[in-house]
């Protein structure tokens, strides 16, 4: 049986994010992942009006003529969805803790699938793989994995970036649209980043609060890790310390923008206190624009 008010807060993301999906995000989720689902056909022959960047050199260079890779689409998608589930993810500052937000998005993924025939699996993770659900359609699969996001227990409290990638290259072999959601504190992810991005269409989904990024004046404040249990006390009643706070954690966002950008992979900034709705569907027509332009370098 599921509590009551697990119940009550699924009821309410299936109302709230449905209503998304069928007033404003219906054409756009389709639009921003055609092509994430090609799959290699055959190589033959070079015909006037094929694009040079499909040229397979390795054939071409055998054979001493060219010769293009060809592709199809495949007719449904495969939508991964990987929960970052650490301690770190229960911080909220206002009404909803950054893991309701992830559960939203989960959310709106899968009935957007659910709306386009198309598959969707789960994994979720703390510094351990916590849970995995394979790819599946239908409506009671993707219930069952918001269901999973909002209720699971995790075992572990920090986290495993890395790790979790590891294990996605294991259990998804071919091509998918990944959505790795996380506040992304932890480190030394970067190699398996690199690597998950090349195989998948990934996407990394940006969760954060605003008092992540700066302290409000209300004297001292204790502060707590929430995936170490380490405590430090803050003045925050100096503008010093403030200024430097903020400047640290933009320099830590800036950081991981930059280093997203320049291994190919899309991001999605949400944050805690803004609707969503507005920075998902210019992510989608974003998104769709970059996959574009990639297909026809």
């Amino acid at each position: 049986m599921i509590p009551k008010e697990l119940a009550k807060k699924i009821r309410h993301i299936q109302i709230r994010t449905n209503k998304s999906v069928n007033d404003v995000l219906a054409g756009e989720y389709k639009s921003a992942f055609r092509g994430a689902g090609m799959e290699f056909d055959e190589v033959r022959e070079y015909q006037p009006g094929d694009e040079v960047s499909s040229i397979d050199w390795n054939v071409t260079a055998r054979q001493g003529h060219p010769y293009v890779k060809r592709f199809h689409e495949e007719r449904e998608l495969t939508i991964m969805l990987m929960v970052d589930l650490s301690a770190s993810g229960r911080f909220g500052s206002g009404d909803q803790p950054k893991n309701d937000l992830a559960a939203e998005l989960c959310a709106l993924m899968s009935f957007s699938a659910v709306k386009s025939n198309d598959k969707v699996g789960l994994i979720l993770f703390t510094d351990q793989i916590e849970k995995y659900i394979p790819p599946a359609k239908g409506l009671t699969h993707s219930m069952r994995i918001i269901r999973e996001v909002l209720g699971f227990t995790p075992q572990g409290r920090k986290t495993n970036i890395g790790a979790a990638l590891d294990f996605l290259s294991k259990v998804q072999r071919k091509r998918a649209v990944v959505f790795l959601i996380s506040d992304f504190l932890g480190e030394g992810y970067e190699k398996s980043l690199r690597l998950a991005g090349r195989r998948h269409d990934l996407i990394a989904a940006t969760v954060t609060d605003p008092r992540e990024l700066s302290f409000p004046d209300v004297g001292l404040l204790e502060l707590e890790d929430a995936e170490t249990g380490e405590c430090i006390l803050v003045d925050t009643g100096s503008t010093t310390v403030r200024r430097n706070y903020s400047l640290a954690a933009f320099e830590q966002q800036d950081s991981l923008k930059n280093s997203l950008h320049s291994m190919g992979i899309d991001q999605l900034v949400l944050q805690t206190n803004i609707d969503y709705q507005k920075s998902l569907t210019a992510f989608f027509r974003r998104h769709e624009r970059l996959k574009s332009n990639t297909m026809h370098l």
